[in-house]
Order: structure tokens, then C-alpha cells, then sequence
């Protein structure tokens, strides 16, 4: 048995193997069961979690997307609510007179590089503004600019002790240009802060060849034609250049950067700082100007030579030319010096610039213009030909010099405060340019010749159709329609003579100089002005003068004596002849029998009376004695005197016991008074018959401008009546001119010299026949020889007109060589004297092609006007050209206060009421409002015109 023992041990041993390893596998088995439980349990725990998380994303994009959608839907709304807004501020800014005020321009950076052969430049404006008041948008001024509006930015400079803050800027939501009101919008997203911020543009712009804005003007060098660069910014285009807050009350200070080709001189307000070439460019930068308007602002760019000179106080002064013509200058230069000197005494207040530049411009709309530092002209009114000197220019020159010399002071230093009060400056420097040049040239007589100007606001400001010397400006473009005409210019220098001559000159001076010192660097209203005057004078010189500068028009006193006492009696003359309402404070002087026995009163009411035995105690004197109202023509409106008293003045007349003065003034008066009807045209030539042999300039000047116009009017009336008209002019003038002769004397005046040229050329206007041959062999002599004594520049105008009126379709020999000469010679004033001759004759052939000639690329465009004054025999001819041509002179014209001249110059000569309908018909649909008042005006005259013709034929 003991073999089966180990048998079963190892049967049991096995046994308990196999059990051991079957519980083993089963506790595997469980734990692998249980693991798979726990991971079938985590897994479901993670899915729980995860879907858990999926729903919790989900919900949170879902809450995502509704607080997106909502925040899309408030900014969608609150962009339409902002677009809305802009749109309602846009429709509200539209149209508006001026900016709005609560942005303020303290400081402009600007840096512009013209390109000369494209004629076009680049730019780009810093503009430290000051934000006073609480706004999200900006408006300024920009026109014809393509503006970059990426680059705008606004940037708040942070005040310097809040260091925890950084500088913040800006971009606006909204740019707008708005091109008829010349506005450009900013409109930004957030409120602008409060303070000194700085706008920055780029922009590009057009160098055009409309003479405004920044422009090209073209010259040649070397037989090359070549383009000049050259800004005119008055009245409102400095946004044609860079956008600005471009009205005069905006003042800045302005430092200006140019990137110019290097061989050219590039010229600003201010003197240049450093210049840096970089091969055929150059970086030029000036100096920071002083506080100014943006209109004063200036840039020329091209090719000159210059002369220079300094005042005794060191200001150095140079005049800027076309290479090869500084001689032509130098009159100018010494003018300059000369006139800047006494204008620093007169006004008591020094210049305010290190240096004054004047640059002579080939082409020039203005004629002449102020900017600050730098004085732009017309080569004709700068440049002055020593080696063939012609008095008529010589003086203009000088007038022209003066003029914008005493803006420096009077509307560059001191500036109207808006275009309303555009007279403050114009109407004064008119002024103060004759007492300047009356100064520096008292030989020639500038206030006796101020009557000239004085005639011209009489003479427009007896029109239904004129304007106060003050007139409200609504809108920018409105300022070329109503302003910067004879009303604004030349009444308004007239009225400030006669405030002058009231107070006395040493009271206005005083008063003026005061006023200066308290507006400088700022600016002013007329208001201001009248304060001063009032404040040194003691007078009540604002009720004085607002009824001269607050209402059109001007009186007429009419004069009788009744009782031995003079009784007077104003109303407002219109060249009509119809009444008018105005009531003025009229400044009476008045002589009696002498210079010596004058008195002085205000004449308040319509009428008054005065007791000549305040001046004459004898009777006999009473009886005789010449009176004369209104001596020496220092005030602003005509005399009307009974048949006794003008025979008396005749008397006076004829025997020289009155001033140059008088004289002009009686004649003028009594010519106004013919053509309102109120005289009649034999009463007028009687008295023109009292001025046989006169020889001062300015009397027989104007005697000779009345004689054209009654010549007209009497050929219109009665042909028959003509040719004893021209007869009665030639017999007139005769005595004058044989006295004169052909050839100047030895130490003859100034106006004598001037004098000679326009007797010669009335008699050969009036078919002198002795005047019409020598005109002629003189000039004759002139194309075999231009520099033939025979010809001297005094004559040749005389000269030309008598070659001109022989002129003819079947004998052109004379109007070819005088388009010749003005092909060959570089002189603008040589080119003056031509245009205005051509259009002389009284052929209708030679008419036409004379004005066909004013179109071409040969005149320049604002030299076509000198030609438009066409003979009486070319009136019809100039009409109808006027008409064909006008689409063209419209678009080439229609941009500036050029066109004016078309329209007055060809329209005002007519006298029938048919062609004054005919007139208003072509017009009716044209759609320049810049000839809206000049037409008006033109159609008046004509009016005036038939109705005097009637009165003629009726005589």
C-alpha cells in the first residue's frame, strides 16, 4: 500500500494545484471584471464629464453667440444711430457762412513738394489745434485736394504732469468732403478731449491754371518754355493747397517745408532756416511766420534773379524777377525801401518781419497781392523799363508798391475779423497809398489825382443795382460776387479821405497809430476803427460814417440862394435820374468868393439853410461872389447848383480862381447830372467850353474820358449831332495839344509827360487828321528803328490808336506791324499799350480779329481784358463775338473776377432798351453767379444810356 500513498499525496497535491489554480484564475477573472467595471465606470463617469463640459461649451457659445449677436446688434444700431448723426450733422454744416469755433488752429507744419513738369504736388498738414469745447467731428476748409484719408489722425497731447497717461489718438469713423461748401468733415467715434491736440493729412492736389490756389505761371529761359510755382490765396483759397480753417479770424502761426528741384529759388512768408540738396532736389525750410491768416500765406517756385536793399532800420527788401530784368526793378526796389520807411513813422509801429520779398509773376489775376513778407505782382506793376520810361507806369508802379506795403500794417498786422469788413483794408490802403506816394513824389499831385478813384465810386455807386461798402457775407463764395470792386476799393478809400480831411490829419493819425498798437497780431471790425477815431477825435465819427458804409449809395446837395441866404437840400443820386430814399450825415465845407472865407458844418436833416452874411458882410460881394461847396472834392457826393450860381462858377472857371481840385469837381458833377437828366447836354458843353487850353493832368484827363462817352451818346441820338460833337472835342482839345507838342521838353513835368500821350490820342480817336498822319509817321519810324526818339513810350499808345484807326480789312499793314511788335518785344508793358490799341478801329473785320487775338495762347489770360474796350464803331461786332465765344471764356474766365470785365466791358456801352432785352435774354439761363450783379449792373447802364439818349433827342 505504501505505493499508493505518495500516489494519492501527489493526487492531492495536483488536486489542490488544479483548485488553486482555477481560484486563482477566477480571482484574475474578478479582478479583471472589476477593473472592466471601473473602467466601463470611469469611462462613463468621463463621458458624463465630458458630455457635461459639451453641454456646458455649448451653453456658454450659446451665450457667447446671444451676447455677440446683441453686442453686434447695439454696434449695428449704434452705427446707423451714428451714421444718422452724421448725416443730420452734415445736412446742418452744409451751406453754413462760417466753421464752427470750437476747434481753434494754433500752429500749422506743413510740407508740400510741387512737381513743375506734371503740375501736380504732395502734401501733408500738422495742425495744433486747441479743442474748447466738448464735439466727436472736425470741419476745416479743403477744395480740389484728394485727401488721404487713412493718414488723418488726431492726437490729444496729454498734459505733461499727468504722466500715468500716454498721448491719445485718434481715427475718425467718417470723412467727408463736402466740394460745394469746400468743407472737409472729420467725424470721429469717440468725444474729442478737451485741450491742445494735433491733426495730421496727407493729401495731393493739381497745380492749376485758373491764377488761385496754388497755380502754375509760365515763362521762358533760353528760348525754353518753363513752369513757375505760385499761390494766390486771398480771398479763400489756402484750401486749394492744404487744408486749413481758412477764414481771417482762424490766425496761426505757419512753418512751412518745401521739397523743390534744386536749381530753383523756392520763396516763402518767412526766411529760410536751412536748405538741404540731395541731387536734383532740395529740402528748404523757413522760419516760423508770426500770427497771421491763412490767406496771407505764400510760395513761389521758380527761376529769378533779384536786386535787394535794406531799410535804415535793417529790413532787407528784394525784388524777385525773371532772369535778365533786375534793371526793370530797381524803381521798384527804391519805391519799396522808401515806402516801408515811412510807413514805420507814419503808423508808429515797426515792421513786424526780418525781411520783405516782392516777386514780379508773368501771370497774375490780381494784379498785385499782400501776403505777409511776400508781395506777388504782375510783371506790368513791378517791373519798370528805366531805358524807355513811360510816366503813366512809373506812377502806377508806384501806387501799386504802396498799396501792398501798407497792408503789411493794415490787414496783414491788423485783420478784419471777417469778408463784411473786407473795405477796412482795401478802402484804407487806397487811401494811404496816395498819401505815401504823395510823399515820396510830391511833384506829382496824388491827391488832386485821388479824384479819379473817387469818380469811379461815384460813378458805380449812383447805380439801383450797387451795394453798401459794407455788405454781409453769407458764404465764402459770395465774397468775388460782392466784394473787391470799385464800392469796396474806392468808395471806401474815398469816404476814409473824407473822414480824414473832417477830423484833421493829425487827430486821424494819432487815432490810427493807437488803433494799430491795440488790434496788432488780432483782428478787427469797422466798428473798432470808428471806436478809435472817436476816442482821439472826440467826434461822433460812428453815427458819422455808419450812414456811408450801411447803406448804398450817396447824396446830392443841391444848392440855390434865396434871400441872400444859401438854401441846401440832399437826396440820394442814382445815375437814373428817379429819386432815391438815403438820408446822409454829409460833411458840408463851402467857399465863398475866396479860399479864405470857408465854413465847415455837419448837414444832418434833408435840408438846411445858411446865412451868407456870416461870410460876406458886403452886398455888392453877395451879389458876385462864386460859391463852392464841397472844396478841394474831399467829400463823397455831387453838387447841384441854380443857374446863378453855376453861371458864377463858370466865371470862376474861366478865370482860374479855382483850385485843380474844383475844377475837376465842378465838370464831373455837371456830367453826372446830364446823364441822370438833370442837366442838359448843351448846359454840359457850355461848360466843358470854359476849359479851353486846360493843362492840369488830372482836369483834361477827365475832360477827355466825359468827351468819349458823349460822343456815343450823340452818335446813338443823332448822327447828324456827331460830327459837330467831334468837332466841338477837337477844337476843345486843340489848344492843349499844340501847347504840349509831339516831343517832351526839357524839365517838363511828370504830367505834363503823361498828359501828351492821351491829348494825342482823344484828337486821333476823333479823327484829327494832322493827328491820325503824325501818329502814324512816328510809328513808322518806330518799326525801322525801336529806339527811335520819334516813339518815346509816352506817345506810343497816341501813336498806335492813330495807326489803329486807319486800320482795314483792305489796308491790315498797321494791325499786322502792331501784332508784330507785340510779338518781338518782352516787355509787359509794351504788350499793355498794344492790347489796349488793337481793338481802336472802326473797321468790324479788324475788331473781330483783334478779339479773336485776346483768346489765343499769345495773350495771356488775364492780359485779354486790356482789349475789350472796342471803339464805338465795334460795339455790335463785340457783342456777338461775346456771345459765340462765351461757353469758352465762361470755363476759361468764369473762376475769378476776370469774366466781370467781359460782361461790363462789351455790355455797358449799348443805349437802346431793345438791346438791353436782347442782352438779358442771352443771359437768362447762364448759371455763373459771379456776373450776377456785374450784369445787372451792365443792363442798368444801359438803361441809363437810352434813356439819356431820348433825353438828347428831345433837347
Amino acid at each position: 500500500m505504501w505505493f499508493l500513498i505518495p500516489v494519492a499525496g501527489i493526487v492531492g497535491v495536483a488536486t489542490y494545484a488544479i483548485i488553486q489554480f482555477f481560484s486563482d484564475k477566477n480571482k484574475e477573472q474578478e479582478e479583471a471584471e472589476r477593473k472592466k467595471r471601473e473602467e466601463a465606470e470611469r469611462k462613463k463617469m468621463e463621458e458624463e464629464a465630458e458630455r457635461k463640459k459639451m453641454e456646458e461649451a455649448k451653453r456658454k457659445k450659446m451665450e457667447e453667440e446671444a451676447e455677440r449677436k446683441k453686442k453686434e446688434e447695439e454696434e449695428e444700431r449704434e452705427k446707423k444711430e451714428r451714421f444718422e448723426s452724421h448725416k443730420k450733422r452734415m445736412e446742418q454744416l452744409k451751406g453754413q457762412p462760417r466753421l464752427p469755433k470750437f476747434a481753434e488752429p494754433k500752429r500749422y507744419d506743413i510740407w508740400l513738394k510741387p512737381d513743375l513738369s506734371t503740375c501736380k504736388f504732395a502734401g501733408s498738414v500738422a495742425i495744433e489745434l486747441n479743442i474748447a469745447a466738448d464735439a466727436c467731428f472736425i470741419v476745416l476748409n479743403a477744395a480740389e485736394l484728394s485727401i488721404d484719408t487713412a493718414s488723418i489722425s488726431f492726437t490729444h497731447h496729454v498734459a505733461a504732469t499727468d504722466a500715468s497717461n500716454s498721448n491719445q489718438v485718434l481715427k475718425p469713423l467718417y470723412v467727408d468732403v463736402v466740394e460745394e461748401d469746400e468743407i472737409l468733415v472729420l467725424d470721429f467715434f469717440d468725444t474729442l478731449p478737451i485741450g491742445i491736440g494735433l491733426l495730421t493729412i496727407s493729401f495731393k492736389g493739381t497745380l492749376n491754371d485758373k491764377m488761385k490756389g496754388f497755380y502754375t505761371s509760365t515763362y521762358e529761359h533760353n528760348g525754353e518754355k518753363k513752369n513757375m510755382a505760385v499761390t494766390q490765396f486771398e480771398p479763400a483759397n489756402a484750401r486749394r493747397c492744404f487744408p486749413c480753417w481758412d477764414e481771417p479770424a482762424c490766425k496761426a502761426m505757419f512753418k512751412l517745408t518745401l521739397d523743390v528741384p534744386s536749381q530753383l529759388v523756392a520763396l516763402s512768408n518767412m526766411p529760410i532756416i536751412e536748405e538741404k540738396v540731395d541731387g536734383d532736389l532740395k529740402t528748404v525750410s523757413y522760419q516760423e511766420s508770426p500770427i497771421m491768416s491763412t490767406y496771407l500765406v505764400a510760395i513761389v517756385v521758380g527761376l529769378f534773379d533779384y536786386v535787394e536793399n535794406f531799410t535804415s532800420d535793417g529790413v532787407k527788401v528784394r525784388l524777385y524777377c525773371q532772369v535778365g530784368k533786375v534793371n526793370e526793378g530797381k524803381f521798384a526796389l527804391d519805391v519799396s525801401v522808401r515806402t516801408l520807411e515811412f510807413y514805420i513813422e507814419y503808423f508808429a509801429v515797426p515792421y513786424f518781419l526780418p525781411k520783405l520779398d516782392m516777386v514780379a509773376i508773368p501771370d497774375f489775376a490780381f494784379g498785385a497781392m499782400e501776403n505777409y513778407g511776400l508781395v506777388t505782382c504782375c510783371e506790368t506793376a513791378l517791373l519798370f523799363d528805366n531805358q524807355h520810361p513811360a510816366a503813366a507806369n512809373e506812377q502806377r508802379l508806384a501806387i501799386v508798391v504802396a498799396h501792398q506795403l501798407a497792408h503789411q500794417w493794415f490787414g496783414n498786422l491788423v485783420t478784419m475779423e471777417w469778408w463784411t469788413h473786407l473795405w477796412l483794408k482795401e478802402g484804407f490802403t487806397i487811401w494811404v497809398s496816395y498819401l505815401a506816394v504823395n510823399q515820396l513824389f510830391p511833384e506829382w499831385e496824388m491827391w488832386t489825382q485821388f479824384l479819379n478813384d473817387c469818380t469811379e465810386g461815384l460813378r458805380l455807386d449812383g447805380l439801383a443795382e450797387s451795394h453798401p461798402i459794407e455788405v454781409e457775407i453769407n458764404h465764402a463764395r459770395e465774397i468775388e460776387e460782392f466784394l473787391f470792386d470799385t464800392i469796396s476799393n474806392k468808395k471806401g478809400a474815398s469816404v476814409i479821405r473824407m473822414l480824414q480831411s473832417y477830423l484833421g490829419a493829425e487827430c486821424f493819425q494819432r487815432s490810427l497809430a493807437s488803433y494799430i498798437k491795440k488790434f496788432a497780431c488780432s483782428n478787427a471790425k469797422t466798428e473798432d476803427l470808428w471806436a478809435a477815431l472817436e476816442e482821439g477825435s472826440s467826434e461822433p465819427v460812428n453815427k458819422l460814417m455808419n450812414s456811408w458804409t450801411k447803406q448804398k449809395g450817396f447824396p446830392v446837395v443841391s444848392v440855390k440862394v434865396k434871400d441872400q441866404k444859401l438854401v441846401f437840400e440832399q437826396s440820394q443820386f442814382l445815375a437814373s435820374g428817379y429819386l432815391g430814399e438815403g438820408q446822409w450825415v454829409v460833411p458840408i465845407t463851402l467857399c465863398c468868393g475866396s479860399y479864405d472865407v470857408h465854413k465847415n458844418f455837419l448837414l444832418q436833416t434833408k435840408s438846411d439853410t445858411f446865412d451868407m452874411k456870416e461870410l460876406l458882410s458886403d452886398e455888392s460881394n453877395l451879389a458876385s461872389a462864386w460859391v463852392k461847396l464841397n472844396f478841394n472834392q474831399t467829400g463823397f457826393y455831387r453838387v447841384n447848383y441854380d443857374e446863378d450860381l453855376a453861371a458864377k462858377l463858370r466865371y470862376a472857371i474861366e478865370n482860374k480862381y479855382l483850385s485843380t481840385a474844383d475844377r475837376f469837381g465842378i465838370l464831373d458833377d455837371s456830367f453826372a447830372l446830364c446823364m441822370a437828366r438833370q442837366q442838359s447836354l448843351n448846359s454840359l458843353l457850355t461848360l466843358m467850353s470854359a476849359y479851353s487850353g486846360e493843362l492840369k493832368y488830372t482836369v483834361l484827363s477827365n475832360l477827355i474820358n466825359i468827351s468819349y462817352k458823349v460822343e456815343r451818346i450823340a452818335a446813338d441820338a443823332n448822327p447828324e449831332l456827331l460830327e459837330f460833337v467831334k468837332q466841338f472835342f477837337i477844337s476843345l482839345f486843340l489848344r492843349s495839344a499844340m501847347k504840349l507838342g509831339w516831343e517832351p521838353k526839357k524839365g517838363e513835368s511828370h504830367l505834363d509827360a503823361m498828359l501828351r500821350g492821351e491829348v494825342w490820342t482823344v484828337l486821333a480817336v476823333f479823327g484829327y487828321d494832322p493827328a491820325l498822319k503824325e501818329g502814324s509817321r512816328r510809328f513808322h519810324a518806330f518799326l525801322d528803328d525801336r529806339n527811335t526818339p520819334l516813339l518815346y513810350p509816352d506817345i506810343r499808345k497816341a501813336a498806335y490808336v492813330a495807326v489803329m484807326r486807319r486800320a482795314n480789312t483792305s489796308n491790315k499793314f498797321g494791325f499786322e506791324s502792331l501784332l508784330r511788335v507785340y510779338r518781338e518785344t518782352d516787355l509787359s508793358q509794351e504788350k499793355t499799350r498794344i492790347l489796349s490799341s488793337l481793338t481802336s478801329s472802326p473797321d468790324p473785320g479788324i475788331i473781330l480779329e483783334a478779339l479773336n487775338f485776346l483768346l489765343s495762347s499769345e495773350v495771356r489770360t488775364q492780359d485779354a481784358v486790356l482789349g475789350l474796350a472796342v471803339s464805338r464803331e465795334g460795339r455790335e461786332t463785340a457783342w456777338t463775338w461775346l456771345k459765340d465765344n462765351w461757353e469758352h471764356i465762361s470755363k476759361t474766365w468764369g473762376s475769378g473776377y476776370l469774366i466781370t470785365r467781359f460782361v461790363n466791358s462789351i455790355v455797358s456801352p449799348f443805349a437802346s432798351f431793345e438791346k438791353a432785352n436782347e442782352i438779358e435774354e442771352f443771359f437768362a439761363n447762364c448759371t455763373e453767379t459771379k456776373i450776377t450783379r456785374i450784369l445787372k449792373q451792365s443792363i442798368e447802364q444801359v438803361h441809363i444810356n437810352a434813356n439819356w439818349v431820348q433825353s438828347v433827342q428831345n433837347e
